[in-house]
């Protein structure tokens, strides 16, 4: 099958719906670091090409690690690279984006709220519904991969 439509070109609405929708999350006070995180997590668990790539360049960009990029999709196995905290968000992101058993578990919950307060709490879940929506969006459309440029540039240190 030849490419699918460019949603954004067939209806310019719904990228700028989305674009306000990420803009919001990105204004909820919670570190970009853990936010770029969380999206390229949720967008290796759906597959979604352009969004990994993206968000491993957004990552870069932040200044972290080749380390911590790579090793995003097994975070579980790699020991104190993540903090505590970052661990809480990617546990919680994988839940929410996978609802195994159409549930969050209450491991899972609690886990989240021993580093997230509730306000941050609801504001992460806010976030990673936003980045599963960009997901849906151009893993249906097919949004092909690669030409992203991070509009910062920062040396990791």
């Amino acid at each position: 099958m030849s490419g699918r439509l460019n949603y954004a070109t067939a209806a310019p609405e719904v990228r700028t719906i989305m674009l306000d929708f990420w803009q919001k999350v990105e204004n909820l006070d919670l570190e970009p670091k853990l936010l770029h995180l969380i999206y390229l997590r949720a967008s290796q668990l759906n597959g979604c090409a352009f969004c990994v790539d993206m968000h491993a360049k957004d990552m870069r960009a932040a200044g972290e690690s080749e380390q911590k990029v790579y090793m995003t999709s097994a975070w579980r196995e790699a020991g104190k690279l993540y903090s505590p905290r970052e661990r809480a968000a990617l546990a919680w992101t994988e839940a929410v984006t996978l609802l195994p058993n159409r549930e969050v578990s209450d491991e899972v919950y609690a886990e989240a709220l021993t580093q997230f307060s509730e306000s941050e709490l609801a504001k992460l879940t806010l976030a990673v519904v936003e980045i599963n929506c960009w997901n849906r969006l151009n893993v249906a459309f097919r949004t092909p991969a690669g030409s992203y440029k991070p509009k910062v540039s920062v040396r990791a240190g």
